[in-house]
């Protein structure tokens, strides 16, 4: 939903204020609801409320979400102190683009608000009175607008009166004895009643959560009650024979999401159970009067113990197998039960951190959702929970990993926010807009299977997509041909590098579930967040500059040849076929990467072995160091792909998974916006064709820009076609064209991001009047 409905909706809401006051228990939770649904609603990382204290003749901060919970009651400050005490002491509305830029700004270490940068704050009053300040903060920079200062003030207003009458009603209900103690868990749940977190995965999932631990020390620790004799030799045969069914169960569902998958998730586990030298010492041991949760305890601490000091990363890396085997086992021994649920069926799992192989075997489990408790987003485990569904939130708070087992969580995974046992009313609301989203999704039918510019002009809209399970959707939203298949999957999930034949049944599917249409397929891109832990797993202290993408193919010809050699073999029957290299930096790379797929077609016509004999070659635009040599590249290669995203972190040295500087990561830049009109020329004027994709491909707000400096081919995840489709069906090109040359006239950032705001208010009021 956009920014801007929801600050409609917030109007129109105000009046719910007063059904929050009939569900809390006392002021500091009525002030704790509101500063989560205000931030709901404006989709604000920060919500506060300062309430004034006539008697100590400060503010003080009684409410937020998104600050340290632990500074409520203790951040302070006089009139006129802070941009807080500015705003209670002038009487009007403060914002900023950055906080800090404010002269009055003051930092109080106990919020932690180091990270966020826009800041708007309105006066509470009622009458003459002064009651206090609402302030709301984004770590975005100049996030906020004129529209949100009306919002706010309006709710400011409201919140006045309902404060005061709120103060009477609790009094007048508290009982004699005072507010009841508190427990440690209260205060958990207290604290966590709302967390602001990050997106990795769009979706919607309410569920019980439970933890998941890699360390398995619950049930593999010595002094467990259940090490006891009352367990037979026969137990322990059923409860192998029920995880190898479950084992079985779990990878055909998983086969069924997850083409490439195949059979090898738990292929580990299948071999252990197989290994008879393993299953007889745990008989063995249970036949000499041992108890069977003490022989598999036993006999895979020993195996544990082997593979931990293993000098290879491969045997290291058995040991999480053989614990998780261990573990189903126990589990099937201590609770036989032919209807007992697998540990994460059916919840949301918390955890510290997952690999990709751990994604695949909660998926296979039917996991509702995942939060992870760390700073920052692996592009690969984010982009395997898109494809397969799966909500996720990055939640920079390890106090979630304390819940207890079994705590109702409803993820709001669109926007990255969680709600710890919400409310009747919170849970009706998101009824309401998934009956809503499911009136919409027909829409997907009113795609047209062709896209134009208001003014007639042609564009193509391509899907990029990173599993085989997303072409159906692709089919179905009349994706004009695949712009992006991204190759790095099947090599993620594996647990040693796939062979020829493996890569070439995953590209054949690809080529013939997309008969006679474009197929574009990028070699290998890992390196940088997505690391093979079989390869070399150590990344060096600068990995997104390290050994990655087409450095590491042509490192290692031997792999970069099988895939080439599956790729072609794959497309014999295809149609257009273009094969892409990724984060080429010189001429001389590309003449190296094209010299291998001519070597592999001259070897693969020596064995008479049907291959695609005219596939195009082009480069993934990415690297700042083409820009120079753009023309001549653009004469060599028959076609270009912009990829915004490495192209703008790359341009200004931004680590694009880094908080700390995501500030930095503007793609508005000068330099970003006159370099990608730059590429787009070359390739134009060599009569190549060049598509863009990475998230400004799909940003509505840029969409104008790249129309009006040349792009005709647009490349974005499958979900983002029918929103794509009628932006472009709106603009008019003369007007795209005007817009373009304003931007890449203007050479500061904050001009460029005026024109865009401009523009944007001007193209919203136009489709309003129409």
């Amino acid at each position: 939903m956009k920014k801007d409905h929801y600050r409609f909706n917030l109007l129109c809401d105000i009046g719910d204020l007063g059904a929050l006051m009939t569900e809390s228990a006392d002021i500091e939770n009525f002030l704790q609801s509101t500063v989560v649904m205000v931030s709901r609603y404006l989709n604000a990382d920060v919500c506060s409320i300062y309430l004034y204290d006539e008697k100590e003749k400060e503010l003080i901060l009684k409410a937020t979400v998104g600050l340290d919970s632990g500074a409520v009651g203790r951040v302070r400050m006089k009139p006129g102190q802070g941009i807080v005490g500015l705003t209670f002491e002038t009487l009007r509305p403060i914002r900023e683009a950055s906080a800090e830029s404010n002269p009055a700004f003051k930092y109080f270490k106990e919020t932690k608000e180091e990270q966020f940068e826009s800041f708007l704050s309105v006066p509470i009053m009622r009458g003459s009175r002064k009651i206090g300040v609402l302030a709301v903060q984004h770590k975005k920079y100049d996030f906020f607008n004129e529209i949100d200062v009306v919002v706010l003030r309006s709710l400011a207003s409201q919140l006045a009166g309902t404060i005061e009458n709120a103060r009477f009603l609790v009094n007048l209900n508290q009982t004699e004895s005072g507010k009841p103690q508190k427990s440690p868990l209260s205060d958990i749940y207290e604290k966590l009643q709302f967390v602001k977190g990050e997106s990795a995965s769009g979706g919607y999932a309410f569920a019980v959560s439970t933890a998941y631990k890699r360390s398995y020390d619950e049930l593999l620790k010595a002094d467990s009650d259940a090490d006891d004799s009352s367990y037979s030799l026969e137990d322990f045969q059923k409860a192998v024979q029920k995880t190898s069914e479950q084992l079985i169960g779990f990878q055909r569902r998983l086969a069924e999401q997850l083409l490439e998958s195949a059979s090898l998730i738990f292929d580990a586990h299948f071999m252990i159970l197989k290994d008879a030298k393993f299953m007889n010492k745990i008989a063995g041991m249970i036949s000499d009067g041992i108890s069977p949760p003490r022989a598999i305890k036993d006999v895979t601490g020993h195996y544990i113990a082997k593979f931990s000091s293993s000098s290879n990363e491969y045997i290291r890396e058995k040991v999480m197998d053989m614990e998780d085997l261990a573990c189903r086992i126990l589990r099937n021994l201590y609770n036989w039960s032919p209807d007992q649920k697998n540990f994460c069926d059916d919840r949301i799992v918390i955890a510290k951190e997952l690999y990709p192989s751990e994604v695949l075997k909660l998926a296979s489990e039917d996991v509702k959702g995942i939060i992870l408790v760390s700073g920052g987003v692996t592009s690969h485990v984010s982009i395997l929970c898109r494809s397969l569904k799966i909500p996720m939130i990055i939640a920079d708070r390890a106090e979630i990993l304390e819940m207890p087992e079994g705590t109702p969580i409803l993820m709001d995974a669109d926007i990255g926010n969680l709600y710890v046992r919400p409310s009747q009313k919170v849970l009706q609301q998101f009824e309401e807009r998934k009956r809503a989203e499911k009136k919409v999704m027909p829409l997907k039918s009113l795609m047209y299977p062709t896209t134009e510019t208001a003014d007639g002009v042609r564009v193509h809209l391509l899907a990029n997509i990173n599993l085989l399970s997303e072409l159906t959707m692709a089919r179905e939203l009349k994706a004009e041909g695949i712009g992006l298949y991204r190759t790095e999957f099947p090599f993620l999930i594996r647990p040693a590098f796939p062979s020829e034949e493996e890569q070439y049944l995953i590209y054949k599917r690809l080529f013939s579930e997309m008969p006679d249409k474009e197929i574009t397929v990028r070699t290998l891109d890992v390196g940088g967040d997505k690391i093979l832990p079989y390869s070399d797993p150590t990344p060096g202290t600068n990995p997104a500059l390290g050994l990655r993408s087409i450095r590491f193919s042509l490192r290692h010809r031997d792999i970069f040849i099988q895939q080439i050699r599956a790729i072609l073999r794959a497309a014999a029957e295809a149609g257009e076929v273009q094969i892409m290299f990724p984060m080429i930096s010189s001429l001389d790379e590309f003449r190296e990467a094209r010299e291998i797929v001519s070597d592999c077609m001259a070897s693969l016509n020596q064995e008479k072995t049907p291959f695609h004999p005219h596939p195009a070659v082009g480069i993934m635009v990415e690297v700042p160091s083409v820009l120079p040599i753009i023309r001549e590249l653009a004469q060599e290669a028959d076609f270009f792909s912009i990829g915004t995203n490495d192209f703008v972190q790359y341009m200004l040295a931004v680590d694009r998974t880094n908080d700390k500087v995501a500030e930095y990561y503007r793609s508005y830049h000068p330099a970003v916006l006159r370099g990608l009109a730059e590429i787009v020329k070359a390739a134009v004027s060599e009569n190549k064709p060049v598509s863009i994709c990475g998230e400004m491909a799909h940003d509505s707000e840029y969409v104008p820009f790249l129309l009006g400096i040349g792009v005709r081919s647009f490349s974005v995840d499958p979900q983002f076609l029918p929103v794509l489709q009628k932006r472009i069906s709106r603009q008019n090109l003369s007007d795209a064209e005007k817009h373009a040359d304003a931007l890449l006239a203007e050479p500061t950032l904050k001009g460029t991001y005026q024109i865009l705001q401009q523009y944007r208010i001007l193209s919203a009021s136009s489709e309003t009047s129409n």
